[in-house]
């Protein structure tokens, strides 16, 4: 899956005790109702995000997980996790908000007589 939006938060490398890092950041869709989504990227891929900015509109790859969680109550939850893998700049030529559609280089031109009432040799009797 993908996706696009603009670079709210770039947060820093994160070590745990284990030696496991991650680097989080938050991008903000851009859509009717933005949402700001984190994204963490793990272990080497962490260092993906160094040549970006907060600002930068990027197209983030991710996987989307879950996992199962029992409380010491016994009281059952569920986490969803998004992980990034790849990020790219997006430029003005990729803006998604602008779509672009290819046009057919075989296609006709439109007829140029378009007035409906126009007299024409036909066989109608009026």
């Amino acid at each position: 899956m993908e996706l696009q939006g603009i670079i709210k938060k770039l947060g820093d490398v994160q070590t745990f005790a284990s030696g496991f890092q991650k680097r989080e950041m938050v991008i903000v869709t851009e859509e009717q109702y933005p949402q700001p989504i984190s994204i963490e990227f793990l272990k080497e891929k962490g260092d993906l995000l160094n040549v970006y900015k907060e600002g930068d509109k990027v197209k983030v790859s991710i996987n989307i997980g879950g996992r199962e969680w029992t409380s010491p109550q016994g009281e059952v939850k569920y986490f969803n996790s998004i992980t990034g893998w790849r990020i790219e700049k997006v430029d003005g030529a990729g803006d998604f908000n602008e779509p672009v559609q290819a046009r057919n280089a075989d296609a006709k031109p439109a007829a140029s007589n378009t007035d409906v009432f126009a007299e024409d040799d036909d066989d109608l009797p009026f």
